[in-house]
């Protein structure tokens, strides 16, 4: 019988919730600097700073294809830009994913798997968004390594139903519906980015699941068992 008092964060695998801190923390940070608790006057632009210069820009991105260059500062947009939301509620929706799903995938894959599938993903997302797509809007936000984290997920379920001898594209149901709302909003706004970005991710997070879990999926699986 589980203890009443014990800490619910206890069950949450450190990594997990140091993600959450620091997403959390920085949405925090921005909340403050906007209402001048934080930077003063200066403050109210942390934001706007921090999309323009740690954001995926699709004119930044053309600039280092056309040049052939590829600055630090440019290349680090790729994994900083999970980190910047547009508001709390964006950030909280990313962080309550990756307290649920990032829990289940970090509770079967190591610590540093775990964080390279994030990044991978957010890489995968952010290199979809700009190749594939022209937009004006700036790339910003965890939704496409928390997409990532649900092909991990994916992963996990596709093993177990085969395993069992169940129909394996009953793992993809979550994706597909998410997929569809994602959809759904893109028709609404007339900008699909998000849609591209987050699916890249997802396959990004699936595919490398078969080489970043532990021993594969078989091994996965056993892990999975004995929960």
């Amino acid at each position: 019988m589980q203890d009443p008092d014990a800490n619910p964060f206890n069950v949450l695998p450190p990594v997990v919730i140091a993600l959450a801190v620091v997403i959390f923390g920085l949405e925090v940070m921005f909340q403050a600097a906007t209402a001048g608790f934080l930077g003063g006057q200066g403050g109210v632009g942390w934001r706007l700073a921090a999309i323009s210069d740690y954001g995926v820009l699709n004119d930044v991105i053309d600039w280092m294809l056309a040049n052939n260059s590829y600055p630090p500062e440019h290349l680090v947009r790729f994994v900083t830009y999970p980190l910047i939301h547009a508001g709390m509620i964006h950030a909280v929706f990313v962080v309550v994913f990756i307290l649920a799903i990032g829990k289940m995938v970090a509770e079967v894959f190591s610590p540093l798997a775990f964080v390279a599938v994030f990044l991978v993903s957010a890489i995968a997302g952010a290199l979809g968004f700009t190749l594939l797509l022209d937009s004006p809007y700036p790339l910003i936000g965890g939704y496409p390594a928390v997409y990532g984290l649900i092909g991990a997920f994916t992963f996990l379920l596709w093993a177990d139903l085969a395993a069992h001898g169940a129909n394996r594209f009953r793992a993809f149901a979550l994706i597909a519906a998410l997929l569809a709302i994602q959809i759904l909003f893109g028709v609404i706004d007339g900008d699909f980015g998000n849609v591209v970005a987050n699916l890249c991710g997802f396959v990004a997070g699936f595919l490398m699941s078969f080489v970043v879990s532990p021993g594969g999926w078989q091994r996965a699986l056993a892990k999975l068992r004995r929960r």
